[in-house]
């Protein structure tokens, strides 16, 4: 049996071609740079004041945010006293633990107010949500 010592690339090819694979390289990277971007955290931006004594909590709990300019979000939505007040009701059957985060600049008056809410609903464990120092 021969073997052939030299063999040449068909049809002429006396290389192969890299430009085909390094655009693919480029557009799997411009794909990954553009797609990492639009990963984000959503969520309500808010400061929790710092206080020492502050513990860890591994319950589930319901989570009221208070934001700065003094909106209420229940589950990250939007949502006004009254319609707190009957999601309050409802946590208050269930024995759900709540859990109150409130932007430092928050209306002393308006975390009161919702502290009663969860009161008068029949919730027993509060919590404020704090930074550790």
């Amino acid at each position: 049996m021969k073997f052939k010592r030299h063999t040449k690339l068909e049809h002429g090819l006396g290389q192969i071609d890299i430009a085909p694979l390094i655009d693919m390289v480029f557009q799997l990277l411009i794909f990954f740079m553009l797609t990492s971007s639009f990963v984000f955290q959503s969520g309500i931006k808010i400061n929790l004041p710092r206080a020492v004594t502050s513990e860890v909590i591994q319950e589930e709990n319901v989570i009221i945010i208070i934001s700065s300019e003094n909106v209420i979000y229940l589950n990250n939505r939007v949502i006004n006293l009254k319609e707190l007040e009957k999601a309050l009701r409802i946590a208050a059957k269930k024995n759900a633990p709540l859990l109150i985060k409130a932007d430092r600049r928050a209306s002393l008056g308006r975390i009161v107010d919702v502290w009663d809410l969860c009161r008068d609903a029949g919730l027993d464990k509060i919590n404020i949500a704090t930074n550790q120092e």
